[in-house]
């Protein structure tokens, strides 16, 4: 997303790849950055000090191009003589905030603009990345005895399903997940046979609404002699 959009940036106001600069990074300090030699900073700030940011690159008359929260954006910038840029792009950041994004700079002629061709090359951006992630997501299988969130949330709206303490036991992760370094996601709960075979049957409602025939007892003690 950053390539796409420093890409644009640098096109659109003639900026030379070569002198762009990222001052904002875990415990570096923007203020005594070296800005020296016709840096250019285009870079994802703190938000909370954006206005602050901005005045400092002003008042130090180095260029910036920075990432903005676009729906506060003309009141974060109005007081320290930036331009903005309005895409109203939603853009996911490493925190996993989603945030609509616009854009503040010290270049152009405009003090407020939209630009098209760079909120449809951020949106393609956008779609791009997460059909990618979709498609490298590991896909898990996890045995029936084992009740997750995602199983109850899968089935809540169409089939009711209850558990009770003496069912079930907690587990982080199952053994065979520990040499690899995973865990569930969230956690999980193992299951009596007979809850996941009541989970299971649920499941297979909630999916296509069938009607599931349950094993009697009689039935039960006769599968378990089986094999």
């Amino acid at each position: 997303m950053y390539e796409t959009i420093k890409d644009w940036a640098c096109r659109e106001y003639g900026i030379d790849p070569r002198k762009v600069v990222r001052p904002f990074y875990p415990g570096g300090d923007y203020e005594r950055f070296d800005y020296s030699d016709g840096k250019v900073v285009v870079d994802n700030p703190p938000f909370s000090i954006l206005s602050k940011i901005c005045k400092f690159y002003r008042d130090n008359h180095i260029p910036f191009f920075l990432f903005a929260p676009c729906l506060t954006i003309f009141s974060s910038t109005a007081r320290n003589g930036a331009h903005m840029i309005v895409t109203g792009s939603a853009i996911e950041y490493a925190n996993g905030a989603q945030v609509n994004t616009g854009f503040v700079t010290s270049f152009g002629d405009d003090l407020i603009r939209t630009a098209p061709d760079l909120a449809n090359a951020i949106d393609e951006t956008v779609n791009r990345v997460r059909k990618e992630q979709r498609r490298h997501l590991p896909k898990y299988s996890y045995p029936r005895e084992l009740l997750t969130v995602s199983r109850l949330r899968n089935i809540g709206k169409r089939v009711e399903f209850r558990v009770k303490a003496s069912d079930v036991a907690f587990t982080p992760r199952l053994a065979s997940q520990k040499a690899v370094k995973k865990a569930i996601f969230g956690g999980g709960y193992l299951m009596s046979e007979a809850k996941a075979a009541e989970l299971k049957a649920a499941e297979l409602k909630a999916a296509e609404d069938v009607t599931v025939w349950p094993l009697n007892d009689k039935e039960k003690q006769i599968i378990g002699k089986l094999g």
